[in-house]
C-alpha cells in the first residue's frame, strides 16, 4: 500500500502573501532564502518542496500579487469606452500603488530594480509580464479603433504605451514617498493627453 505524503505545513496562500511583501520590500536580488523562510514562516525543505527554488517563489508571489492587487485591470478594461478605460486604469493604479498596509510602488517593477547580471531571467519575466499588460490594453483599444470610439488614426499599441509608462511612473513615485492625492493629480494631467478627453 503506498503511503501518503505528509500534508503541508502551513497555508500556501497566506505564505505567498508574505513572500510579496518580502520581495516588493528588497527585491528579487536583495532578498535571500534566510529572508523568505523566515517570513513565510517555513523550513527550506518546506519551501523547495511547495515551490521549487526563490525563482520559482518569486514567480508564484507575481502571480498571486497580480491576481489580488492587479485586479483593477481587468476592471478598467471592461469598462465601455477607450477614454473611461484610461482613466480607470489610471486612477485605480494610483490606489494600487498607494494601499495602506501595502508597501508603496508596484512588485512587478520593484522586484526586479536589484536584479543582477545573474538575474536576467527574473527581469525577463518581470518584463514580459509587462508587455502582456501592455498588449492587453492595446487589443481594447484596437476594439474600440474599430467601432469607432477612437480615431482611425490612433495607434492602439502607442495608447497602451503611454498608459503603461505613465503607470509605471506612478508607481516609482509612489515608492519614492508620494502622496495619493500629488498622484491623482499627474494622473489627471496625463489623461489630458489621451484622445477624447473634453478641452477645458
Amino acid at each position: 500500500m503506498a503511503t501518503r505524503g505528509r500534508p503541508r505545513e502551513f497555508d500556501v496562500e497566506e505564505a505567498l502573501d508574505r513572500a510579496i511583501e518580502v520581495f516588493w520590500r528588497q527585491g528579487y536580488g536583495g532578498t535571500s532564502l534566510t529572508d523568505l523562510t523566515e517570513a513565510m514562516g517555513v523550513s527550506r525543505p518546506s519551501l523547495y518542496a511547495a515551490f521549487g527554488n526563490k525563482e520559482e517563489t518569486f514567480k508564484r508571489a507575481v502571480d498571486r500579487y497580480a491576481e489580488i492587487d492587479m485586479a483593477y485591470v481587468t476592471e478598467a478594461l471592461a469598462e465601455p469606452t477607450a477614454l473611461e478605460v484610461a482613466r480607470r486604469f489610471l486612477f485605480d493604479n494610483v490606489e494600487a500603488v498607494t494601499t495602506p498596509g501595502r508597501p508603496p510602488g508596484c512588485l512587478s517593477i520593484q522586484g526586479g530594480l536589484a536584479a543582477g547580471p545573474e538575474d536576467a531571467e527574473i527581469v525577463r519575466f518581470l518584463a514580459d509580464r509587462r508587455s502582456g499588460g501592455e498588449a492587453r490594453l492595446a487589443e481594447r483599444f484596437a476594439r474600440a479603433r474599430a467601432v469607432g470610439d477612437l480615431a482611425s488614426d490612433e495607434d492602439p499599441a502607442d495608447l497602451a504605451k503611454y498608459l503603461n509608462t505613465v503607470s509605471a511612473g506612478l508607481a516609482v513615485q509612489a515608492a519614492a514617498g508620494a502622496p495619493r492625492d500629488a498622484l491623482h493629480r499627474v494622473a489627471e494631467r496625463a489623461l489630458r493627453a489621451f484622445p477624447g478627453t473634453p478641452t477645458p
